[in-house]
């Protein structure tokens, strides 16, 4: 998973740092800080939203893995996905399975409206 997911998380990460001008760390060395401080200070503040970006897209591509840990881990897999397909196919506990796919539904709404908060959808930008 880290493999195939890693793209997602660096390239917009990478997207947003590209589109930071060079000049601002300059600027700030200029008024005194050193380059780490003018890293933490200046640079890394502007690449919030890159980083906010890139894990809701690694989160929202990792919820679904069910097919690739089951090939690799075996068929003892604990992860959601893995949980809500046997209670679907093999179980028939349709009753269950909806229920921990409407709380699976309900703790991403609520990581979103914390990453709104924290982050802002406005901010979200590639580039």
């Amino acid at each position: 998973m880290t493999q195939i997911l890693l793209p997602f998380m660096i390239l917009p990460i990478f997207s947003v740092m590209k589109t930071i001008p060079p000049s601002y760390m300059k600027a700030a060395q200029n008024l005194g800080a050193t380059p780490t401080l003018a890293f933490i200070r200046v640079y890394m503040p502007q690449t919030i939203p890159g980083v906010g970006a890139g894990c809701i897209l690694v989160f929202i591509v990792a919820i679904g893995y069910y097919i690739t840990p089951e090939l690799v881990g075996g068929k003892d897999g604990r992860l959601i996905g893995n949980m809500v397909a046997y209670h679907m196919q093999r179980s028939l506990n349709w009753g269950l399975a909806a229920a921990m796919g409407t709380v699976l539904l309900v703790v991403i709404l609520i990581l979103y409206w914390v990453y709104d908060k924290i982050v802002g959808i406005d901010n979200m930008k590639m580039g």
